[in-house]
């Protein structure tokens, strides 16, 4: 049997309702004949209706065996119009058959006109006919065909950007890594008792890593607790040369962030604001919500934004993470701003 999808059953309530019209029609027609009883024109249209369906199921059936043909029309059309001698013989037949049948159980005779007259007449209502119904079944048959490439090309969509995704995170984490290891490492040789605080603070950051591994999304409050277990390995390294200050709106706290993405933007900040600078540096981390939107921003003192710079793996990872989850809906900008440097990432509102 044929599958009825939602098109499907909007073409068969279709058909329903144009044999229900045109039965109550015919009976309207023949109401006050006093030669016709009423139930003749319901066996008429109703032997019709019945040979009809016939042909309407069988294409439903076959349907599939058409389907590589409906960007090629004419094709389509022409491989079921091909049908057409056969379903003028097997129409007239039913229909006549069982018009005759009644009729002699009833104890009368159906009369109509001679064989060659009706082949010629139901010839011409059936080509009629066909081609109405023909041109109605290409239209839904072509809606859902498009409908199901649709679907189709939405899941590829995505499991193009589940693999990206997972192609980005799977870069993210060694390079995230690796720096803090080579920061562990420079202070062994001269500080153990720091560099064993830090080692515990990976810890943390491993686990917490662990804990969400299979999860694209945080919210913020989760988001800024791997961010501070960094700030703190970071503050561990440099001491007295850096000055970190959170400001942060609460009604921000539960809005979803894409995981670490905050994490190579406030690297940034220490490797391009402290580590590079003798003096002390001051580095501010902000979110707040603005109208549908968060405002996430990381300003650094301490360098400016030269004219000609190449990003580096963490902040062409931000980007495209970005891309891959919202399109065109988010931005991360790098700019000067007064004597700091301040990287804003503005995201489409989720609250977890």
């Amino acid at each position: 049997m044929f599958a009825v999808t939602s098109p499907g059953r909007m073409l068969l309530w279709l058909w329903a309702a144009f044999w229900l019209i045109m039965i109550l029609v015919a009976i309207q027609d023949e109401l006050h004949n006093p030669y016709i009883a009423w139930w003749e024109p319901l066996l008429w249209e109703g032997s019709s209706c019945v040979a009809a369906t016939a042909w309407l199921l069988w294409q439903r059936h076959n349907k599939q065996r058409f389907a590589p043909y409906l960007d090629q029309p004419l094709q389509w059309f022409a491989r079921q119009l091909v049908w057409l001698p056969l379903l003028i013989a097997t129409f007239v037949g039913f229909a006549y058959g069982v018009r005759h049948a009644v009729y002699a159980l009833l104890g009368g005779t159906y009369t109509h006109e001679p064989w060659l007259f009706v082949f010629g007449y139901e010839s011409l209502k059936l080509v009629l006919f066909c081609g109405l119904w023909l041109g109605i079944i290409f239209g839904f048959d072509s809606f859902e065909q498009w409908q199901a490439q649709r679907r189709h090309l939405l899941e590829l969509q995505k499991s193009l950007a589940e693999s990206q995704l997972s192609q980005l995170k799977a870069q993210l984490r060694p390079h995230f890594f690796f720096n803090t290891l080579n920061t562990i490492s420079a202070l062994m040789h001269v500080d153990v008792e720091r560099a064993d605080r830090m080692l515990a603070r990976l810890g943390d950051l491993l686990r917490i890593s662990l804990q969400i591994n299979d999860r694209e999304m945080a919210t913020l409050r989760e988001e800024l607790r791997t961010l501070e277990l960094f700030a703190q390995i970071m503050q561990e390294r440099f001491a007295d040369r850096v000055a970190l200050g959170w400001r942060i709106d609460p009604d921000s706290l539960d809005e979803q962030v894409p995981m670490l993405l905050l994490q190579p933007l406030l690297e940034n900040a220490f490797k391009h604001g402290v580590e590079r600078s003798v003096g002390p540096v001051s580095i501010e981390v902000a979110a707040r919500r603005e109208d549908d939107r968060l405002l996430l921003e990381i300003r650094n003192t301490g360098s400016t934004l030269l004219a000609e710079r190449r990003e580096g793996v963490g902040l062409r990872n931000c980007r495209e993470r970005l891309k891959v989850i919202y399109g065109d809906q988010a931005r991360l900008q790098l700019l000067n701003d007064g004597d700091s440097v301040l990287a804003k990432v503005t995201l489409p509102e989720r609250r977890a």
